[in-house]
């Protein structure tokens, strides 16, 4: 007896399908004619792909522990899908694809995904035409986008169709990058097109046992003759510590629950604000545990070169300390998260000195580039934490292009338009004080802890403050050397000896100078009286004050910003 393809479920497969009569409750059951020979014809049509797919095939997807797309879907939302088109044709073209309108907490969400069971997931010039329109709805209808990628690339039965499936889709894709937001779900094993796809979109995460890349493993065999494994070559860990992923996760389920926990702190689109979400947290909770990570740290040994990791900051002026971190694999030394302060979803952008002193790097110069600049497009507002001693210097990171980085960076600040409020924690030298927000790049309002060390330098700057007083000192050296050396061997030590030992005396001597002239430095212009005297901050904060004042001036701000499109839409990528 052969199998009998059936809607995968929990009755048994070998069960006879229920046959389904056209008929109105209550009508005399009579002879069937055209009409219900139509619905028969219809109800089928309506069934496909469904019906179409063996059991076995959903059984492998299982067995790699994957998901269906129906699966997925409900995961994403328990509300019944619109599904836009049921255009699978004689050979199951464009069933490999589903598209749809969900409801996902109240909002529509426009939704794509692959269906692996059928041909892979595969793309067809169908499939590319029905992506492209509903990504073009989505732009019209002002929809955030979700995507479940999960395919095998270009069908390659269907010839150059596929490619041109693809370069429909990347096109429109690319013309509603700034008008809606959208979130990318990378699963299975996706190459080429497959990869270029999702990328388009403003967020990607990839769960654990993926991969995605430009090519395989095999063509990277075949072509380098290099053996690497699909983890190695494009899995979470590499794509999360390049930026090309903006989050990783365990598993689909992880996932799909962190697309709708994000698309929670984004608008619809560009035309307005991010969802307001009302709290219980007050917004004049005194922020006490920030002030004793304060004063453990810089009462330490080590003083005020102490790392601090600055998460800890953000999840305490956040509301009930909720707050979504992108990136957080990659470039360390800064923090990008959404959070919400008083209800309202705002954008943190700060230097994290837990990490090679907050010197913010190439990585950390494009990380903040792209995070203020999808903020810029939507409407959210952002609070710059500062705590950096510069760029990071050396021949690495010229070579990589850290001017080019660090522009990308300058500009993007620059350009925002939101609300926005620089909070200067210590640290806040040279450059990089000079192109994160401050009042010259724009800012609303900049505000300092009683911490703040602002200045052109850190402690070498005293070489050009005190360049005649250093001069002066080392220039004494080497006659305070030969008095010692003399003293000492009047009094009976050896010649070698006494030097070594004048010598020793000599630099303990300097050394304790330069740390005199450290401090005096650190008190004379390594703070923020001068800053304040030229305007350059606002005010002074005090730690325990930081949820309250911030919350604040935020909400003021935002009374008086009106969300709207920029003049002229604007990519999220250059």
């Amino acid at each position: 007896m052969a199998k009998q393809a059936i809607k995968p479920s929990l009755k048994n497969p070998f069960e006879p399908a229920e046959k389904v009569e056209f008929t109105i409750p209550g009508e005399i059951a009579g002879e069937t004619g055209p009409y219900e020979e139509a619905m028969h014809q219809g109800h089928e049509l309506m069934e496909r792909p469904v019906k179409s797919v063996r059991i076995e095939q959903v059984e492998k997807q299982h067995f790699k522990k994957r998901m269906t797309v129906w699966e997925r879907i409900r995961v994403l939302t328990d509300k019944e899908p619109n599904v836009l088109y049921q255009n699978w044709g004689k050979n199951l073209d464009g069933a490999s694809l589903v598209t749809a309108i969900l409801n996902i907490g109240g909002r529509d969400v426009a939704l794509y995904g692959h269906d692996f069971t059928v041909r892979a997931g595969s793309i067809d010039a169908t499939n590319g035409t029905k992506l492209a329109n509903l990504f073009r709805m989505a732009g019209e209808k002002g929809l955030p986008l979700i995507g479940m990628n999960d395919s095998a690339g270009a069908f390659v039965p269907a010839g150059v169709g596929g490619l041109d499936g693809y370069a429909e889709a990347f096109t429109a894709l690319r013309k509603i990058s700034g008008v809606v937001p959208s979130i990318m779900c990378m699963f299975g094993f996706n190459a080429g097109g497959g990869s270029y796809l999702p990328r388009q979109g403003s967020f990607l995460i990839q769960p654990k046992d993926t991969f995605f890349g430009l090519t395989g493993p095999g063509v990277v065999k075949s072509v380098l003759g290099e053996d690497i494994s699909p983890e190695d070559l494009g899995g979470p860990k590499v794509h999360g510590q390049s930026g090309v992923v903006d989050v990783t996760v365990a598993d689909e389920v992880a996932a799909l629950r962190t697309a709708v926990r994000l698309l929670g702190y984004v608008p619809d689109n560009n035309s307005v604000a991010p969802p307001y979400q009302e709290t219980s947290d007050p917004l004049d909770r005194k922020t006490w545990e920030i002030n004793t990570l304060l004063k453990k740290a810089f009462n330490s040994p080590t003083g005020f070169n102490t790392p601090v990791d600055v998460s800890i900051m953000i999840q305490q002026i956040c509301d009930h300390g909720d707050y979504f971190e992108l990136q957080p694999d990659r470039a360390r030394c800064v923090i990008t998260a959404f959070g919400r302060l008083g209800g309202n979803v705002v954008g943190f952008c700060a230097n994290n000195s837990a990490v090679a002193s907050g010197q913010i790097d190439v990585d950390a110069a494009l990380k903040i580039a792209r995070f203020v600049r999808f903020c810029n497009l939507y409407n959210i507002p952002v609070i710059f934490m500062e705590d950096t001693t510069g760029f990071l210097p050396g021949r690495e990171q010229e070579a990589r292009g850290i001017v080019q980085a660090g522009r990308a960076m300058l500009d993007a600040i620059v350009d925002l338009r939101t609300p926005r409020i620089l909070l200067i924690i210590r640290n806040a030298f040279g450059g990089a004080y000079a192109s994160f927000n401050n009042y010259p790049t724009g800012s609303d309002l900049v505000l300092a802890l009683p911490t703040t060390r602002l200045a052109v330098m850190g402690p070498a700057g005293k070489e050009f403050v005190y360049k005649d007083e250093m001069r002066k000192i080392r220039a004494a050296v080497p006659e305070m050397v030969k008095k010692g050396v003399q003293e000492r061997t009047a009094a009976g030590m050896g010649g070698d000896e006494a030097k070594k030992d004048a010598e020793k005396d000599t630099a303990d001597w300097l050394k304790a100078r330069e740390a005199e002239l450290n401090q005096r430095y650190e008190k004379e212009l390594m703070n923020p009286r001068e800053g304040l005297t030229l305007g350059s901050i606002s005010s002074i904060v005090m730690p325990t004050d930081l949820r309250k004042v911030l919350g604040e001036n935020l909400g003021f701000f935002l009374r008086h910003y009106k969300p709207g499109p920029m003049q002229s839409v604007q990519r999220e990528f250059h």
